[in-house]
Parts: C-alpha cells; structure tokens; sequence
C-alpha cells in the first residue's frame, strides 16, 4: 500500500521548503519530491492543504494525562495517554515512572508492556524511570516515601518485565557512580535529576558515562558563582544534553531564550513531563500518591504550594512556545522535537522526513494545532 501526502510544506533538520509531496510505501518513507517534480501514482493521496510536514515528535518525559498516570493500574490507563500525545503530534513517547515501590513499579510496567507489544496510538519506545533514587532534598513532586539509594537489580528486574530507555537519578548518592557504568551496560541512559550534585561530582559520573540532565533547571543545584551547580553545567558543558519543559512556567521566556543562545541546538531536547490533569481543566489532581492543584494550567502540589508537580503542557504547544521565544527558523529548531531524541536513544530511522525513515510525521497549521498524525505510514 502506497500513500502521497502532497502540497505540504515539508519542515524537516536543515529544510523549509514549499510545495513538496512524500510518498509512503509500507511504514517507511520511499521518496520526497520538491515543487515542480512530477508526482508518482501512488494507493492513496492525501492533500496537507498547505500546512507544516514534519518529523513526528518524540517525547522522553511524559508521567499522563486526560486523568491516568502511565504508572495507573487500570487496563485503560496507556491506551488513553497514547491516544491523547498523538493528538500533540507525539509518535513515540517514554512512559515516564514516579517514586513508588517496587512492586507498584513492576505492576506499571507490566501494563505498559501489554501497551507497547501492541500500539493502536503513539508508540512506546522504552520506559523513562524518575527516580526512586533521587536526592530527598530536590525530590519535587515525587513521593518521598519511597525514595532510595541506586539498586541495578532493581533495574534489571524493571528492564525485563518492559525495556527501559531512560534512567534519572541523583548522582550525588551513595553509588552513584558505579551505577551510571552498570546502566550504561545494560543499554539504558543514565540522565542526572533531582539532585543537588556539584560540577565535580556530575563530572566523576560523566566519566562513567553520564551526559544528561533531567527537566533542565527544575529540582537540581542552581547556578552560583562559586558552584555552578547542574544549571551551569548544563550551560557550560557542549556534550551534554538537556530536557526542557517550555510550557514558561518550569522555564521562563528569558531562561528558555539563554539555553537555546548557548547551548548547542543538537544537544536540546524538548519534552512535556506532561501529568494526569493534561488535557483538562484546572482542578484537584494527583501525581504518584500526592494532592496537586492545577491553576491557570500550573500544576502544584497541595502541602508545598512552590513545588512544581509536573506540567500540563502538550508537545506542539511546547515548539510553538520556542518558536515564539527565539525566533529560531524551524528547519533548525525541529531537531529539538525528535532528530536530537532518536540520535541520543541512537535510534536511526527517526527523526527526519527522508527516503528510508520511518513514516511517522505530524502535519500542523501555521498555528501549531495538529491537523493529521501518520504513525507507520498510516493515517490516524
């Protein structure tokens, strides 16, 4: 079966261009064909009317949405998650744990296997487990009840029952360290979070194989003249890569408009750490066990009303809000939304519409609403 999407304008790394047309055969992208080329038959055709062609988004960081957590133990939790991220124009996602026991970790990824062995939405590419090994003083809105020191056998349990991409961790904790190489042997990246780390001690686990940190600037050590911290890591350290939730609540326009002037745009990765209460109107919710109040679309907990509890931002709004902010084209700002996720989980045919990728795009208007989502070559 073959499909042409025509009259797009195609956004992908490194092309704005007018008028062009992509034709799909199976769940890859065959062929791409520019203003004036003749266009080949094809099944199916499908007029984008104009609108933005780009890479479907990956999204690394998401704890829920539309009143389910991925971490819920109902059977309907997944399916509803993933159908509302492909309505931001999200392909693939991380389900993105809390601090909870094992046996409730275990139990959640049990369902998100069920979820990711058979998609009908956007697609699982592995777990992002958030803590339970984060430091107790930069916990946030994780459950303080369950928090502990590094343990890879708890890990390797979790791995097994469903792939994990992702780790966040504190890497100031007793173990830290030798737990970065252990994950990193076991295929998973290690991404430094809730942590009140130095420079000196973020670089010892770089050493082992750390460049990474979790929601950039949220629930790690600020930047300081004297100690830069995690925040002047971030900024300082050209390998490494940083989460950012742009929903200008986590980060502020300026905040967001000084790590994309000094960061290099490669190592910028866009996420929503989106939570149950997206997609819904502000009220009472929860997150891992927690009260949380949402108003005017922030989310926070109940007991600590200056702690973050998690956002309520979706993916396209996310670019919209950058766009906005830097002005940056978006030919070199859609890196940030899937090109820059696929290359760090070192996943090749992701992230770019070209010959021999995956078809999975999102066609939005000038806007940034989503109009179309196609997740394998098929429209949904």
């Amino acid at each position: 079966m073959s499909l042409l999407i025509k009259n797009a304008r195609l956004i992908t790394p490194g092309i704005d261009a007018e008028g062009v047309a992509v034709l799909v055969e199976g769940n890859r992208i065959a062929d791409v064909f520019y203003a004036g080329e003749e266009l080949p038959k094809a099944d199916e055709c499908y007029d984008a009317a104009g609108n933005m062609l780009m890479p479907g988004f990956i999204d690394m960081h998401c704890h829920g949405g539309m009143s389910y957590e991925t971490t819920s133990l109902k059977a309907e939790a997944m399916p509803t998650i993933a159908e509302a991220k492909m309505k931001e124009g999200v392909t693939s996602f991380c389900p993105t744990t809390l601090t909870l026991s094992q046996e409730q970790l275990e139990s959640s990824l049990a369902l998100i296997e069920q979820y990711r062995k058979a998609p009908k939405f956007t697609k699982v590419i592995g777990t992002h487990l958030e803590g339970p090994y984060v430091n107790p003083k930069c916990a946030g809105a994780q459950n303080p009840a369950y928090l502990r020191n590094p343990n890879i056998d708890e890990v390797r349990r979790l791995n097994a029952i469903s792939p994990v991409s992702l780790m966040t961790y504190a890497v100031e904790l007793d173990g830290a360290v030798p737990f970065t190489s252990q994950l990193c042997n076991e295929g998973i990246i290690p991404s430094c979070g809730h942590t009140n780390a130095t420079k000196a001690q973020f670089m010892a686990a770089k050493a082992k194989g750390l460049s990474r940190l979790t929601h950039f600037c949220n629930q790690m050590t600020k930047l300081h003249h004297r100690e830069i911290g995690m925040v002047g890591t971030g900024l300082l350290d050209d390998d490494v890569y940083v989460e950012m939730i742009c929903d200008k609540i986590h980060l502020c326009p300026d905040m967001i408009a000084l790590a994309f002037k000094v960061k290099p745009i490669e190592r910028i990765i866009l996420i929503t750490d989106a939570m149950e209460a997206t997609g819904l109107p502000d009220g009472d919710y929860q997150i891992g066990g927690l009260a949380v109040v949402v108003r005017d679309g922030a989310a926070r907990l109940k007991e600590n009303i200056d702690a973050l509890a998690g956002s309520t931002l979706q993916f396209n709004r996310a670019l919209k809000n950058v766009y906005e902010i830097t002005g940056i084209p978006l030919k070199e700002l859609v890196r940030t939304t899937s090109l820059n996720q696929a290359q760090e989980m070192h996943i090749n045919d992701l992230g770019k519409i070209a010959p021999g990728y995956v078809a999975d795009m999102a066609l939005l208007d000038k806007d940034f609403n989503v109009k179309a989502v196609f997740i394998d070559g098929s429209l949904k």
